[in-house]
């Protein structure tokens, strides 16, 4: 019987090269801001994984000029928190260097934004910060601009029901597009929580931010990972096709003390606020997904199998039909014929999750393991029963991602192949479609079992009355 027994063989994956001497671009922007890529399952853009430089062994952007930029949102994902690794504002700074300068920071809650930008004062990046002034709205930061405030860059980490929409306060992305026609965004992921009609106004926003030619990239930092880029590297180098994507999320409930996301009328559900990011994944690898086809099943709260033992928040607070599922499990075709597959679960204790993705061809088996904390790529080739394993240390794909769109910003690469956008807002939005198209297949089902328990229930008492 042959062995399936894994490690036959360790590769780290390091690149200590420091990045060759710049040039100007020589390609047309559009094949590097992510709207060029062929709609082929596995052909969408990729980076050689040993061009994406780890953060401390990067040089900072040349230049004297300073490089203008607007956050919007104080909150954990600009600023950090012990929760995870986010924190895009440290990122900017080891990019940038002394050039970075935030002229604005957006955020309605003024003390918690005045807190952070105090404690960047008070640190070694005070330059970048020194002169950044707090307010309120977009539309207050225009009123009060000067010509030298003018961004270059602006970075939205609002929370997601704040953006993706058409309407009014819930529509950053069309103020952007009005006030700064041009200027580079970098919208967080996924682009929207609200209503399932109001999709539709989010593929309204991603042809407005085509139409205006503005660099725009959105935060689905997994695909920048080394890990998931020597992935696209196998298929590419082997002409695979890929046949079926099977990803699994698993979170840690217990250390989610956030009510919101417990509550599916705010964070619209743990399948698009939380696995869209393996939704987007699956996408990556096995190509547009038919709609259609989507199925899934849910196990809910009020299932004996449903209960949990160490919920931080109280649920009875939230109303039944906005509490979330503890499973949901969906499969799917993609437009060239491969299946796909989805679990989310909330079942884990304590504080680590449990994420894997593995992506499927004919005699090849590509498993991404643990790619929040430690990326692991476990490969079975034909002609050997074991997989070999790579790791990936020091691997930051938040650096990575900003780093890719500030260098097209500038307009430098170090060489034709090196800096891509790898997820444009159209293609989020595809993503976004996905998970919804998740979580309403799988509300189906469960009215559908709800339905036949309740007609079944009716069968048995009248029976029983005719007895």
């Amino acid at each position: 019987m042959a062995s399936t027994r894994r490690l036959s063989s360790t590769l780290e994956m390091t690149s200590t090269k420091q990045p060759a001497s710049r040039r100007g671009s020589e390609r047309r922007p559009a094949d590097r801001r992510g709207s060029g890529y062929s709609s082929g399952p596995s052909r969408r853009p990729s980076i050689d994984p040993s061009r994406l430089i780890p953060m401390d062994k990067t040089t900072h952007v040349g230049g004297t000029n300073d490089f203008n930029v607007v956050f919007i949102g104080a909150g954990n994902i600009m600023f950090g928190s012990d929760e995870g690794p986010w924190n895009h504002s440290f990122r900017f700074e080891h990019k940038l260097g002394l050039r970075l300068k935030v002229v604005a920071l957006i955020d309605p809650a003024i003390e918690r934004a005045t807190a952070v930008l105090q404690k960047k004062c008070d640190s070694f990046v005070l330059s970048a910060y020194q002169a950044t002034r707090v307010f309120k709205t977009l539309e207050d930061f225009v009123k009060n601009m000067s010509p030298k405030d003018r961004p270059r860059a602006i970075v939205v980490g609002s929370p997601p029901m704040f953006r993706g929409t058409l309407q009014p306060g819930r529509d950053i992305e069309m103020q952007i597009l009005k006030y700064f026609p041009g200027v580079a965004i970098f919208m967080e992921k996924p682009i929207a929580t609200g209503p399932k009609h109001e999709l539709e106004e989010s593929f309204q926003i991603a042809k407005a931010i085509s139409d205006s030619k503005a660099i725009c990239s959105v935060g689905y930092m997994l695909r920048y990972l080394k890990a998931v880029q020597k992935m696209k590297q196998i298929i590419e180098e082997n002409e695979l096709t890929v046949m079926v994507t099977i990803a699994r999320y698993a979170c840690a409930y217990e250390s989610i003390a956030k009510p919101d996301w417990w509550d599916k009328s705010k964070s619209a559900g743990p399948v698009i606020e939380q696995g869209t990011h393996f939704c987007d994944l699956s996408r990556y690898f096995g190509g547009e997904v038919d709609i259609a086809s989507v199925t899934a099943h849910s196990l809910d709260w009020d299932e004996n199998a449903g209960h949990l033992s160490k919920v931080r928040i109280d649920e009875s607070k939230i109303a039944p039909e906005n509490r979330i599922p503890r499973v949901t499990a969906a499969t799917w075709k993609y437009d060239s014929g491969a299946v796909g597959s989805f679990i989310h679960t909330a079942t884990l204790q304590g504080h680590n999750y449990s994420c894997e993705l593995e992506v499927h061809a004919d005699g090849y088996s590509l498993k991404l393991v643990n790619p929040y904390v430690q990326p692991m790529l476990y490969v079975r080739r034909p002609g050997d029963d074991h997989e070999q394993m790579y790791t990936f240390p020091d691997d930051d794909p938040f650096f990575s991602e900003v780093s890719n769109w500030i260098d097209i910003i500038e307009d430098i690469e170090e060489d034709p192949e090196a800096a891509q956008i790898l997820s444009s807002y159209e293609d989020a939005c595809r993503t976004y479609e996905l998970t919804w198209a998740i979580r309403e297949a799988s509300e189906r089902s469960r009215a559908a079992r709800l339905a036949a328990s309740k007609a079944a229930a009716t069968v048995f008492e009248e029976e029983g009355e005719t007895e």
